[in-house]
């Protein structure tokens, strides 16, 4: 069945990653991680296009050396955001997946849950869809890396941010934390949008590009998934995911 509206898929590609510099071009079972997240991405069939776009000679180098589709960033980024719009700001399309570099495990399933937001969407009141999963460790909770989000009672986000949150004060409440899995959907204009505002300290503090989006204005709808991915920010997950092939 056809879709309503053409979408792409985007691969924001920055090699010099703070947490762990170089990570995208290290090996993942015979091929960078890059490579890996982009055949990933591909392999779905659920997009009109996949593109990679890196401010890096040696990503994009090995991506079309792989026979995929690479863009060369014109500008300095402080966020993926960012250097999506720029790739996309002459291109005819109307929804635009952000899959991160370092998300090699990314499935159909999660993927098609964002686009049926859209689909359902008629009014286009959602500017954003992005994914959440179910936080159960204690350490997943108060680690940095992992990004959580709070909703109001419609699923819509509220905020992000790298503290766990809400606080459990009251302990006789029950509380469920989520988090904010790296692959989020836009609309082209509000992406544009963020495109020409400037960070915020919050943003800037949190280094979480969503809270932009939030703090202007924007629609940003979660979609519960069970689909956990297992996202590469330290070496330590570099050799989850290596297990994940043997």
């Amino acid at each position: 069945m056809s879709k309503p509206f053409k979408v792409i898929a985007m691969i924001p590609a920055r090699y010099q990653a703070a947490r762990f510099p170089g990570k995208l071009m290290q090996d993942l079972a015979g091929k960078p991680v890059i490579v890996r997240t982009y055949e990933a991405a591909k392999n779905t069939g659920l997009f009109d296009e996949v593109y990679v776009v890196t401010d890096s000679e040696l990503i994009f180098s090995e991506i079309e050396k792989q026979g995929g589709k690479a863009m060369m960033s014109q500008k300095e980024h402080e966020c993926g955001s960012d250097r999506i719009a720029e790739a996309v700001e002459s291109m005819d399309v109307d929804i635009v997946i952000n899959v991160q570099g370092d998300e090699p495990f990314i499935n159909e399933k999660a993927l098609s849950q964002l686009l049926n937001v859209f689909e359902k969407d008629t009014d286009k009141i959602i500017d954003l869809a992005s994914l959440k999963v179910k936080l159960t460790s204690e350490e997943d909770i108060v680690n940095p890396n992992q990004v959580k989000v709070i909703t109001d009672l419609n699923n819509f986000a509220l905020y992000f941010s790298r503290s766990p949150i809400p606080f459990h004060r009251a302990k006789d409440v029950e509380v469920d934390y989520f988090k904010h899995v790296g692959i989020y959907a836009f609309r082209k204009e509000a992406l544009m949008a963020f495109y020409n505002l400037p960070m915020s300290p919050l943003e800037a503090s949190e280094k979480i590009e969503c809270i932009r989006y939030l703090e202007n204005g924007k629609t940003i709808k979660m979609v519960e998934t069970q689909e956990v991915s297992i996202g590469i920010d330290t070496p330590e997950d570099l050799e989850k995911a290596r297990l994940k092939f043997d």
